[in-house]
């Protein structure tokens, strides 16, 4: 083989190597935006789904989440995303926090959980602290 064979060779090799990590790349980003399309329509459904079956009212009452879990609210104004609240005790709120009612805020405005509902007790004064 001359120099000039084996510089054509070596070429010839280089360019399928380069032009096989292109295209792998290439492949790879296509992927990877796909996934990402993928995921925010996942996210639109959900929400789509969310938004289907969320509740606003329970046997009268504002239905909440307060820091991720489903409430009860009877008080005469409604409350709003942000409200701090007082919670009754449960058995985990007594372990965590000791007797007593325990403050939450106002996550979500609506539920989405069809099960027993604590009522919230009353509205507690924002910490300015």
């Amino acid at each position: 083989m001359t120099d000039h064979e084996r510089e054509l060779a070596e070429a010839h090799r280089r360019g399928y190597r380069e032009g096989y990590e292109e295209g792998r790349e290439s492949t790879s980003g296509a992927a990877d935006l796909k996934v990402e399309w993928l995921e925010r329509r996942v996210k639109e459904l959900e929400q789509k789904l969310d938004d289907a079956t969320r509740v606003h009212e329970v046997d009268g009452g504002q239905a909440v989440e307060v820091d991720g879990y489903a409430y009860l609210w009877r008080g005469a104004e409604p409350l709003e995303v942000g409200d701090h609240v007082l919670l009754p005790e449960n058995y985990v709120s007594r372990v965590k926090n000791g007797p007593g009612p325990t403050r939450g805020v106002v996550t979500r405005l609506g539920i989405t959980y069809r099960g027993e509902l604590a009522t919230i007790i009353g509205r507690a004064p924002r910490d300015h602290g």
